[in-house]
């Protein structure tokens, strides 16, 4: 009789381990062992927040399984850049870099193990991967070359050990997004030293922390249809100038100095999202243009914007030399263009020159009482700068190890400047985080601690990120009036904030407003369309208590474009699909959600509606998709 205990399927592989890991223990056992523990830790953690599975991982070696090639991929990628991050803080020689494999192929599965040549091949690639690298199989790579903005380079076919025929290899290029997701500092810059803070300073701006670099959205698939309607308030919002403002380049001699002119970008993007008769693409998009060959009309085309900022930046000693014309979308004209050789210390006065420049070149109406409003004020000590912008490289992770560091970070900044708003407002988001991601048992008093740094961070300056930080904490609490009372003053002080405007139209949506919903959410995805997947899915629903079930199945088909492993998304999808009548599309919708979410039940999901009906009309959706 055939044994068929052993089941054959197709699978993402990711095999890992550490290079020289005998060396390291020879020098220094329990040193080693220390450390391999805690990158073990941040692996594992990883491995499940892509929505993969660790198969084995004896000693140095670890082999996780994903089901698609996309989430290990990211999964990889994150995975070098935490532990980049981690062995900066080491000395050299106790530096513990990994190789990682990952190959798209045919697995058997028996007692939770995996066999095969799928395995074998994953498993040589990490072989030929450099320290700290990725390397990768040409069945991989064909799922992956244009779903992410990773770039790759062909190694040719590898004859390895055990498998007969050649391997098609290819090398991702890790330099090409180090530099997109910010300054890697040195063991010796990590100093309290004014020269080192003063050489950090200018990597200002407010980072979209929900995001997470996690999640990593198709740009150049843009759908007419999703975009507002030109009428109201709408219309009003589309006559206003439009601008993006492109990462400025590096040209500096040092590839990491990149951090300095992402600060620029962030920076400039920042003032000029204060001016109401702006409208400016959030920074959460533009980024997803980093190190990438593109035209100006295709970026006025594909964000539809008038006119687009570029220029780059080199840094070298205490002088600075900055580059920005500012150019038309539609004819590619330049409007204007100005080089600035200056001093370092005098890098805000440069960004402030650009601002107002730009705003006087497109004729956008200052009156005293705005000119006051976005004036700066939060200028903190330099040293206790240098921590928040250490916080902030440690924050972007969305690890629970690299929350924990962004913490303390935040908090040294506190100890040397207790007036500093914005070391305030991201150590509120640590907590929120926390909450957020599962990093903490003890949510309540976690977000109360939120609730009391965002008070505090108020009671020194009227912050448009503190308000939203507050508003953040209502919404948890399901204090949704209060909620949207705190993001209304958010964009009343930052009027292109499109988290907050994103975040209204959840609090509204939650309290009955549904046509006011979709004009807030609509306004978020016009500055961002990047939106996070909550704000597709609260668009759709609002669509959906209005009974527009066409509408509603319109976005979050879209949205599922972007984000197919977001059951939230396929949930309300099966729910519009049922209403529609569409009964085929809702049982398949509603298979999708017990495949991602096994032990999913109806009375589990709860939306917190404020009209009773708003609740049963969702779950009579779910109903009768055939979901229990």
């Amino acid at each position: 009789m055939v044994d068929n205990s052993g089941k054959r399927k197709l699978a993402a592989i990711l095999s890992a381990d550490a290079k020289d890991y005998s060396r390291l223990m020879d020098d220094d056992e329990e040193a080693t062992v220390h450390t391999l523990t805690n990158y073990r830790e941040v692996i594992f953690d990883l491995v499940h927040r892509h929505h993969g599975r660790v198969v084995d991982s004896p000693g140095d070696n670890l082999l996780a399984e994903f089901s698609s090639v996309v989430d290990a991929m990211r999964c990889a990628w994150d995975v070098q850049q935490e532990l980049s991050i981690r062995n900066a803080e080491l000395d050299e020689n106790r530096r513990m870099h990994f190789r990682i494999g990952i190959n798209l192929g045919d697995v058997i599965e028996e007692k939770g193990r995996l066999y095969g040549d799928g395995v074998n091949v994953a498993a040589r690639l990490e072989g030929l991967a450099e320290p700290g690298g990725i390397h990768i199989s040409g069945s991989a790579y064909d799922q992956v070359k244009n779903k992410l903005p990773y770039r790759f380079e062909y190694t040719g076919e590898q004859q390895v050990k055990n498998i007969r025929d050649p391997v098609r290899a290819y090398r991702v290029v890790m330099e090409s997004r180090d530099s997109a997701s910010g300054f890697r500092l040195k063991p010796k810059e990590r100093g309290g030293s004014l020269r080192a803070s003063r050489l950090l300073i200018f990597a200002a701006g407010i980072v979209a922390l929900a995001v997470g670099l996690y999640f990593w959205v198709d740009m150049h698939v843009r759908s007419l249809s999703d975009k507002p309607p030109a009428d109201g308030a709408s219309r009003q919002m589309y006559q206003k100038p439009s601008i993006a403002v492109l990462p400025f380049k590096n040209l500096s001699d040092d590839p990491q100095q990149a951090y300095f002119s992402d600060g620029i970008t962030n920076d400039i993007i920042t003032e000029l999202s204060k001016f109401r008769e702006l409208i400016v693409i959030a920074s959460n998009t533009v980024f997803t243009y980093k190190g990438q060959p593109v035209k100006v009309k295709q970026v006025g085309r594909e964000l539809d914007v008038r006119y687009v900022l570029e220029g780059s930046t080199q840094k070298s000693a205490e002088r600075v030399r900055i580059n920005a014309q500012l150019v038309d979308a539609d004819t590619e004209q330049h409007l204007w263009a100005q080089r600035y050789d200056r001093e370092l210390k005098d890098i805000f006065s440069v960004q402030d020159d650009i601002v107002h420049t730009i705003t006087g070149t497109l004729a956008v109406k200052v009156d005293d009482a705005e000119r006051k409003r976005i004036t700066r004020k939060d200028m903190a000590n330099l040293v206790a700068y240098d921590y928040v912008l250490r916080g902030r490289e440690y924050i972007s992770r969305t690890t629970r190890s690299s929350n924990a560091k962004a913490r303390q970070m935040f908090q040294k900044a506190i100890e040397l400047d207790s007036n500093y708003v914005t070391a305030y407002v991201y150590l509120g988001w640590t907590y929120i985080n926390a909450t957020a991601y599962g990093w903490t048992e003890f949510i309540g008093p976690a977000i109360q601690r939120a609730n009391d740094l965002a008070q505090k961070a108020l009671s020194i300056e009227e912050s448009a990120a503190a308000h939203a930080l507050l508003g953040n904490v209502y919404r948890i609490r399901q204090q949704f009036d209060l909620a949207a009372s705190e993001l209304d003053k958010a964009i009343a002080l930052n009027p292109n904030d499109a988290e907050s405007h994103a975040n209204r139209g959840i609090q509204l949506n939650y309290l009955g407003q549904t046509d006011e919903a979709i004009q807030a959410i609509q306004t978020a995805q016009r500055f961002d369309p990047n939106m996070l997947p909550r704000h597709f899915m609260h668009l759709g629903l609002a669509y959906y208590l209005k009974g527009r079930y066409a509408d509603s199945i319109r976005i979050l088909e879209h949205s599922i474009g972007r984000y197919p492993r977001e059951v939230f998304l396929h949930i309300a999808l099966a729910a519009a699909y049922a209403q529609a009548g569409r009964s085929e599309d809702a049982g398949r919708e509603a298979q999708t959600v017990m495949k991602l979410h096994p032990f999913f039940e109806i009375n589990s999901y709860r939306p917190v509606f404020k009209k009773s009906f708003h609740r049963e009309a969702i779950v009579e959706g779910l109903r009768k998709a055939g979901l229990k």
